[in-house]
């Protein structure tokens, strides 16, 4: 539940903490959350939640953050996003992905170029939030459909749960004043699925069993399967034991969809990959353009565009309550609303699964270029 009073937006509960404040950071205007987790047994922010705080804060020049005394409130005033050179401690109850996705969001509208590196857990079996080659091979492609080129993530050491002990380098060299206008209402065709299997601390012959079980599934799509091996040993393989498998299936217009896993404790390589893999497949059926992970970025960066309408087509299965969410928190934030139109009211064969969604972009121009 939100409104908005005195420029100040108003905001309850703790669900989309992360994009209401970069939402926030964008457009320049407080935001004040309150009910965060007030009927919990244990109320208030979580300490993954903080940290994040201290990372906007050290990627912003000028923000002002107040926590009540329960940790139930949050008022943010955002400063101006400068980006530079910053080093992140995470905790090991949330991976790398929680923290350095919402800096895709921020890094190409900053007044210096962004260097981050972030030290924690490179993929975790617990949470959802995406792993580095999801966000490698899944979010900095979609980037550059917006006019964000020159972004690269690197791996500098790979850390499994629970005891973390990864690396990675986040860079941004590429700032813009806005996003570009897309219209993306094609139903991309696969051309290829990728993909990368990785280990740390445990036998190599583990990938290859990961390998073999997604190839098997995948090989009746008729398509070119080419997943690699990756595996991880010394002090760069981070201090805890560890497998995983990322899929990405690629368009041939560059649109990506993927699927990843992590293994469990008492997960076989082999069920890992078979579970990927169907995954992806399930991933396919139920998206358009786009898969689910991508569609926030998308609607943050369609909505902070030029002044031009932006379309995009989406399954309907895409469009859950988290979509509705987002789409409440774009209104209340920026005051612009998005269009859909049911594909079925076009009598085209096939489109009665799709909607095509509008958006008008504000024209935003970040404060630090209008400063620099």
């Amino acid at each position: 539940m939100s409104n908005t009073k005195a420029n100040v937006a108003t905001f309850e509960g703790h669900r989309n903490l992360r994009f209401r404040l970069i939402l926030a950071t964008l457009a320049g205007k407080a935001v004040k959350i309150t009910k965060i987790r007030s009927d919990d047994m244990d109320p208030g922010l979580k300490d993954y939640e903080v940290s994040f705080l201290r990372l906007l804060e050290s990627v912003t020049n000028g923000s002002q953050i107040e926590i009540s005394y329960t940790g139930t409130t949050v008022i943010y005033k955002p400063g101006i996003i400068i980006g530079g050179q910053v080093t992140h401690n995470c905790p090991t109850n949330k991976p790398i992905g929680y923290y350095l996705e919402p800096m895709l969001y921020l890094a190409p509208f900053s007044k210096k170029k962004f260097s981050v590196v972030f030290k924690g857990l490179t993929a975790s079996d617990k949470t959802k939030d995406a792993g580095i080659e999801a966000i490698k091979w899944g979010l900095l492609p979609l980037m550059e459909k917006f006019g964000v080129r020159e972004v690269s993530l690197h791996i500098l050491k790979r850390g499994s749960p629970p005891l973390g002990g990864g690396e990675v380098h986040f860079m941004c060299n590429s700032l813009i004043p806005q996003p570009m206008t897309i219209h993306a209402l094609e139903s991309p065709k696969i051309s290829a699925i990728r993909g990368v299997a990785y280990c740390t601390r445990v036998s190599p012959s583990t990938v290859n069993r990961i390998i073999d079980s997604a190839r098997n599934i995948l090989r009746p799509t008729g398509v070119e399967v080419n997943i690699t091996a990756d595996a991880w040993r010394g002090d760069n393989s981070g201090k805890s034991p560890g497998f995983g498998v990322t899929l990405v299936a690629e368009s041939k217009k560059g649109w990506r969809i993927l699927a990843e896993g992590v293994g469990s404790p008492g997960t076989l390589p082999e069920d890992l990959g078979e579970r990927a893999a169907y995954e992806l497949l399930d991933e396919l059926t139920k998206s358009c353009v786009i898969g689910r992970n991508q569609i926030l970025l998308s609607l943050c960066y369609m909505t902070i565009g030029k002044e031009d309408i932006g379309r995009l087509k989406l399954h309907k299965d895409q469009i859950d309550d988290n979509f509705v969410w987002a789409l409440r928190d774009i209104k209340n934030v920026f005051g612009t609303e998005a269009f859909l139109k049911d594909g079925a009211e076009e009598a085209v064969p096939g489109e009665e699964d799709y909607m095509t969604l509008s958006l008008k972009g504000i024209g935003f121009t970040s404060a630090s270029k209008k400063i620099a």
